[in-house]
């Protein structure tokens, strides 16, 4: 775990960050040689439900007209 000074961290903030994100690694934030703060990658989440069957799923012909035409619908209509 490396770990940084808070000044040293408050004038590399953005790039501390992005090495972070790109290594996941975890870097501990001390002011006066005693630890404050810990920055983590954060963990992506799995869970989501928008998009989760992107990629599994085949569109076949159109999907705005109607099912059944009228003379199949019969009755129903």
């Amino acid at each position: 775990m490396k770990k940084i000074g808070a000044g040293a961290f408050k004038a590399n903030c953005l790039a501390i960050m992005d090495e972070v994100k790109a290594k996941r690694v975890t870097i501990v934030i001390t002011k006066r040689g005693k630890p404050v703060a810990k920055l983590v990658p954060v963990e992506p989440d799995d869970d989501d439900i928008f998009g989760f069957l992107k990629g599994k799923v085949k569109i076949v012909g159109d999907v705005v007209a109607p099912a059944l035409t009228l003379e199949e619908w019969g009755d129903l209509a």
